[in-house]
């Protein structure tokens, strides 16, 4: 299989203008798993943005974004919708959807929370991670990663790297647009780094495994900022082909949230 990276695109090209539901998945959003199928980090900040732009209300906050992998996403058309499930002046419960070819690939819960003013009595963050200019610039794909999303992050690494199993600290900032035309919040940026823990803390050859993530969820402090966002990850893999990967946020401000997954463990 040819390791040339076509020219790179946005995760998604709008197909019915920017406030549609259908989009063109590119060759930007394939993961390093399968050629024809995405990785989820595109697909799940598209969920994000369905879920911002759903009846926004002033002084509210995503606060916990979980969203279930029903089977491979594949690239191509994918279309995405987002509604109040739960409607409440503080607490909202919103669900969001991606399909392609008529079935659903992801679903999404996500509670929105009024926001109030706790800035006397904060506490309990992380410490945070050296930013990402004391990080080490690595471009290049481990043997075996196959190309598309990996390549339209620029990483930096603190600790670890792709192709070292165990924990790994980096930082990583999107060279693409997630959907043509506009600039993705810093939500949705931090979305498509906090599916990448698996790959932050791999804990085997790619070559050798598989190690795919079956959800994500994110649960959020404080709203992130900027477009450099990191994720500090550590997975623990079970005796019966089962792991966790658990995961601290941060933007350049420091410690925003935290991230899970459980993954699905098999031999090639």
């Amino acid at each position: 299989m040819s390791d040339v990276v076509p020219e790179l695109e946005p995760y998604y090209l709008p197909l019915d203008g920017l406030d549609g539901s259908r989009f063109f998945a590119t060759f930007s959003t394939t993961g390093p798993w399968f050629a024809d199928a995405q990785h989820v980090g595109p697909p799940t900040a598209l969920i994000v943005r369905a879920l911002e732009r759903c009846d926004p209300r002033d002084g509210t906050q995503l606060s916990r974004i979980t969203v279930e992998v029903l089977g491979p996403v594949p690239a191509g058309e994918v279309a995405v919708t987002a509604a109040v499930e739960r409607p409440g002046k503080n607490i909202e419960l919103l669900a969001a959807e991606v399909s392609a070819g008529g079935r659903p690939v992801l679903r999404a819960r996500a509670w929105r929370l009024a926001q109030g003013d706790t800035a006397a009595v904060a506490s309990g963050e992380e410490p945070p991670i050296p930013g990402p200019e004391h990080g080490v610039e690595r471009p290049e794909r481990p043997p075996g990663w196959l190309p598309g999303f990996m390549d339209t992050l620029e990483w930096r690494w603190v600790r670890g790297w792709l192709g070292e199993p165990g924990p790994g600290t980096a930082w990583a900032r999107q060279k693409v647009q997630l959907v043509a035309g506009e600039e993705p919040s810093p939500l949705q940026r931090l979305a498509v780094v906090a599916d990448s823990g698996n790959g932050a803390a791999a804990p085997f050859d790619i070559r050798e495994w598989l190690y795919v993530n079956t959800e994500l969820t994110l649960h959020l402090h404080r709203a992130p900022a900027g477009e450099w966002m990191g994720v500090d990850a550590h997975t623990v893999v079970g005796p019966t082909g089962l792991g966790t990967v658990s995961g601290h946020l941060f933007d350049e401000r420091g410690h925003c949230g935290r991230s899970a997954q459980g993954l699905i463990v098999r031999p090639r």
